[in-house]
């Protein structure tokens, strides 16, 4: 059967409800082929099956996290999946809700990268608005899973909100100071970051210099040895792929100087910056964002905001 009467059996079934006999009936064959029919319509693509999970908050949590962090709004999945990959979809999906309350038409929204923003783009429905852009806020990886760089998330969601996408035609690390330098002050490079610097809402992920979950040792710009250096100089974390300190102050080390992208200043003056990260493994790198003021909305899950109230010391709520 061709694929325009496969996704016409399909539509029967999925969209209008009919069981596989009624289907049987109008094509005047059996049940079993109407089954196997069915089967061949997912094999081949033409049928997408999601489930919507409900997602549970703590709003408790979510409480204490403004208050101890002057937040504006904490998103906490309450009672998270145990597996990092479903937990992360998860947090996709509530950082899709936390983006949809602020889209209007003009809005410009500003990416970086990760597998934490994969999932938010991933989760996002298709929703027009005039006049809106997407702009690349960080250099490209290059490297490594295509789908969670800079370059294809902003180019995907751009695609989903029908607006015009900008990207940083950059890489995210380079070799040296002087090549940053100098390609910061390349023509196209200069102009998107000054449109970078101009977005109504950004949205981040949070990176760890945890070698199982740092997605710069993943993507192959460091070696477990330089994440072992930048832990030994202070670091616990990064936004933006720059190194921080417990406390949220970029380090002062040559790795930070190395990256093209939205510079950190610039970023605490976006109006809203939506950060996703999850897991009590990332507590130390979520507080520092937390602590650097970088975070106006973040979404996390009931683990990580227990670790990361605990360590700034709201122990009554943790």
């Amino acid at each position: 059967m061709d694929d325009e009467r496969l996704a016409q059996v399909a539509s029967w079934y999925y969209e209008e409800g009919l069981d596989q006999g009624a289907i049987a009936r109008r094509l005047g064959c059996s049940r079993s082929m109407v089954s196997r029919y069915l089967k061949e319509a997912r094999a081949r693509g033409l049928v997408e099956i999601r489930i919507r999970h409900p997602l549970k908050t703590d709003p408790r949590l979510e409480e204490a996290l403004r208050a101890a962090f002057s937040l504006r709004e904490a998103w906490v999945l309450g009672n998270p999946p145990a597996g990092d990959r479903l937990r992360l979809r998860r947090l996709g999906e509530l950082g899709a809700q936390a983006l949809q309350r602020r889209l209007r038409p003009g809005i410009r929204i500003g990416l970086s990268w990760g597998t934490a923003v994969y999932e938010v783009v991933r989760a996002m429905p298709e929703i027009p608005l005039k006049g809106a852009q997407v702009i690349q806020i960080i250099g490209a990886l290059g490297a490594g899973d295509p789908m969670i760089d800079g370059p294809e998330l902003a180019r995907w969601l751009a695609e989903k909100l029908e607006a015009p996408v900008r990207h940083l035609h950059a890489p995210l690390l380079v070799e040296s100071e002087a090549v940053a330098q100098a390609l910061r002050h390349e023509r196209t490079i200069a102009e998107t970051l000054a449109l970078a610097r101009k977005v109504h809402v950004a949205l981040i992920g949070i990176g760890s210099v945890d070698p199982r979950l740092s997605s710069l040792r993943r993507a192959g710009y460091l070696r477990e040895s330089e994440l072992e250096a930048l832990r030994a100089a202070g670091a616990v974390g990064d936004v933006l792929a720059r190194a921080l300190d417990a406390e949220g102050n970029p380090l002062d080390h040559p790795l930070n100087r190395r990256v093209i992208g939205l510079e950190l200043e610039a970023l605490r003056r976006i109006p809203t910056v939506i950060a996703v990260a999850g897991g009590a493994a990332k507590a130390p790198a979520i507080r520092a964002a937390l602590r650097g003021g970088y975070v106006d909305v973040l979404v996390t899950d009931a683990e990580a905001a227990a670790a990361v109230l605990a360590m700034e010391g709201a122990l009554a709520y943790a």
